[in-house]
């Protein structure tokens, strides 16, 4: 049981989250007093929380592995690693999302109130260390994220969209659960997760029936969260109703908390104790890279078509996971994901600028963008062949360390399919680039129209200040990436 005491010897090392709960505080007050005018300033202390929580956590980062709150929560390397994604994923999303939501008329506060929200549980799901704690973790990051995809109410697609993640969220949640509730039954009541491994071990419970169905329960509610194929009906539906901003933040965020506690659960637990656990990532990995890229190319819608993309991406990422149990602790897929935040993030910064425009998030309707927006044109290019892996962009060094580790770990199908895939991948990104620098038909030149913006000149053009960062960084991050690795491989477990 936590106690006042715990908290203050421990209140420390989750200061990050304690300083997004004050901001969520603030942020309410701030509603309740100031008059409509003014309620727009809130993003500004969503801003300033985030960028807090941010240089707190740099100065936590050589805090030794300890168990906290009587081992709910256990901070460590790869804790504070994906913590600090999660923190730059939000802090990046929410000048994103600004001019988007005066535009469509989305409520400003409850927003940025579910997107703090949705953040804070996925940092929380990052160092949860027991079953209750994981639970509750990811219900404070799935319930914010079925709000966020329905929030333009008057967008039928978006009603869709979040009834359809609630529905399957839900399903999943609850077949994770029961797979959960079979891990405290088989090993005697215990929650914490070294403690379930140990008793399983000790009880050689590993080659049992009911531990196989645990982990097959397990694989399926985490593979929902991660959308790998088969788990994937939910995707398409809900990138594409969604606002283009939440889907930018939803690509990203909930995929991280899913990653972590797919490293926690399984390194902890079951790859330890079963060779099935290698072979059933396996298949889901060759299944999502194979289908996503496949479905991808039939698309004509340009969120749609980033679905099965994020699809296949994570495919790519299963490789690292796979391959961190033997070699590199991890740091692979830590890599891959901080080039991925920034060149999804690019992208999706561009179709949101670009939809704001015209009304459009057609594929055909980009043709002869380069004439009208060049500026536009090309941060879209430079971060959809980061997406491919061209070098010598970020994107091609992050997918080479990926399939590096992949194949040292002596895993030869699955980097032999990622680089095949990745090459089908090329194929749908070089069309739009096509596309881009195509001349228009006249007969269907689309009206471009200047959006509203916020009076005050820090939001004014935030859409292109993080479309502008993250095609920089997702084309010159490769620089970097020696020494970005090394954090990562000297990270604790």
């Amino acid at each position: 049981m936590v106690d006042f005491k715990s908290f203050l010897i421990n209140g420390d090392l989750i200061l990050p989250e304690l300083i997004l709960v004050l901001g969520l505080l603030v942020i309410l007050i701030m509603d309740l007093l100031s008059n409509k005018e003014k309620k727009s300033c809130s993003y500004l202390v969503s801003l300033a929380v985030l960028s807090m929580s941010i240089v707190v956590l740099a100065f936590k980062w050589d805090e030794k592995p300890v168990l906290i709150f009587a081992g709910a929560l256990q901070i460590n390397g790869l804790s504070n690693l994906f913590r600090l994604l999660i923190l730059i994923c939000t802090l990046l999303c929410i000048p994103l999302s600004v001019n988007y939501m005066q535009c469509v008329g989305m409520p400003i506060t409850e927003t940025l109130l579910f997107i703090l929200v949705a953040a804070l549980g996925g940092m929380l799901l990052c160092s949860a260390n027991d079953l209750i704690s994981i639970f509750v973790a990811l219900e404070c990051l799935a319930l914010p994220s079925y709000l966020l995809s329905g929030c333009t109410k008057t967008d039928v697609r978006s009603n869709e969209a979040a009834m359809k993640y609630l529905l399957m969220g839900g399903a999943s949640s609850s077949i994770l659960v029961y797979g959960f509730s079979l891990l405290y039954g088989f090993s005697g009541g215990e929650i914490q997760l070294q403690e379930i491994a140990n008793e399983l071990n000790n009880l050689r419970l590993y080659s049992s029936l009911g531990i196989i169905v645990s982990m097959i329960f397990i694989t399926v509610g985490i593979g929902f969260k991660l959308s790998l194929v088969p788990f994937h009906q939910w995707t398409p539906d809900v990138y594409e109703g969604s606002p283009t901003p939440v889907v930018a933040f939803l690509s990203i965020v909930p995929k991280l908390a899913a990653l972590i506690l797919t490293i926690r659960l399984f390194h902890t637990i079951f790859f330890p104790l079963s060779i099935k656990c290698y072979f059933s990532f396996k298949i889901l990995a060759i299944l999502s890279m194979t289908l996503g890229n496949l479905i991808a190319i039939a698309q004509t819608n340009m969120k749609r078509m980033l679905a099965y993309s994020s699809i296949s991406q994570i495919g790519y990422i299963l490789i690292g996971i796979i391959a961190g149990n033997s070699t590199d602790r991890y740091a692979s897929v830590v890599t891959y994901m901080l080039i991925y935040i920034f060149m999804n993030l690019g992208v999706f910064a561009c179709i949101t600028l670009f939809g704001l425009r015209t009304g459009t998030d057609n594929i055909r309707d980009y043709t002869g963008l380069y004439e009208r927006d060049p500026l536009l044109a090309l941060s879209l290019v430079l971060c959809l062949l980061s997406l491919g892996g061209i070098p010598p962009l970020a994107g091609f060094f992050g997918k080479l360390y990926l399939f590096w580790c992949g194949w040292k770990a002596e895993l030869y199908l699955l980097v032999f399919i990622g680089l095949i895939t990745s090459v089908v991948s090329l194929y749908y990104y070089s069309r739009i680039v096509q596309l881009l620098f195509t001349k228009q038909d006249k007969k269907r030149i689309l009206y471009t129209q200047e959006y509203k913006t916020f009076s005050n000149p820090l939001a004014k053009s935030s859409i292109e200040f993080v479309m502008i960062l993250c095609t920089v960084t997702s084309t010159l991050l490769g620089i970097l990436v020696d020494p970005i690795i090394s954090i990562a491989q000297n990270t604790t477990f």
